[in-house]
């Protein structure tokens, strides 16, 4: 399986915006966003990257994670930085440079949110990054789940973030080390 391809950042210099989607935005999309956040700190991409999540609805705006997402994140080492849930803006489609979406349902929901705008470049489903998903796109969701779902999900989300984190180095910020990158070169006069 191929990973996915991912868009140019929108601007020279500009950080990389990658956004999480799930349906209430309190359990696959903040569990990814945590694990991004994670792997990035220490990494040539820390300060570079700004990494957010929403959700498709409205149903839990305001709302913490759900503690079982919770629990699974922190069992793994991660930490959850005071998430509050909030529905997708349409007015992020032009701030975005990646739209991440957790399942085949929240890409579609994208899609007609976005209308007249151009998103099939920035739109990808996480498990395209994970090489071991095999034909599987769809992070399942464990809501109505117990303690064992949440910790799967987790494990789904993890792997895909790492395939997703070893694209955003290795083709947006890698070559900036080397001086060769776009990102980083001035444009010419």
């Amino acid at each position: 399986m191929s990973v996915a391809d991912i868009p140019p950042a929108k601007g020279v210099g500009a950080p990389y915006r990658v956004c999480f989607v799930c349906t209430g935005n309190i359990c696959r999309s903040p569990m990814s966003e945590m694990v991004l956040r994670h792997l990035a700190v220490g990494a040539p991409v820390e300060g570079r990257l700004e990494v957010s999540s929403a959700g498709t609805g409205p149903w839990h705006e305001g709302e913490p994670m759900d503690p079982r997402a919770r629990r699974a994140l922190e069992d793994a080492g991660y930490v959850d930085l005071g998430h509050r849930a909030h529905q997708f803006d349409v007015d992020q489609f032009d701030q975005l440079d990646l739209l991440v979406a957790l399942d085949r349902r929240h890409r579609q929901t994208l899609h007609s949110l976005a209308r007249d705008r151009p998103v099939d470049d920035r739109l990808v489903l996480l498990r395209s990054f994970d090489r071991s998903a095999g034909g599987a796109v769809d992070v399942p969701d464990p809501y109505y789940g117990d303690e064992t779902d949440f910790a799967r999900c987790l494990s789904m989300v993890a792997a895909g973030c790492r395939g997703l984190f070893d694209r955003l180095t290795e083709v947006l910020f890698e070559p900036a080390l080397t001086g060769s990158d776009h990102l980083v070169e001035e444009p010419p006069h």
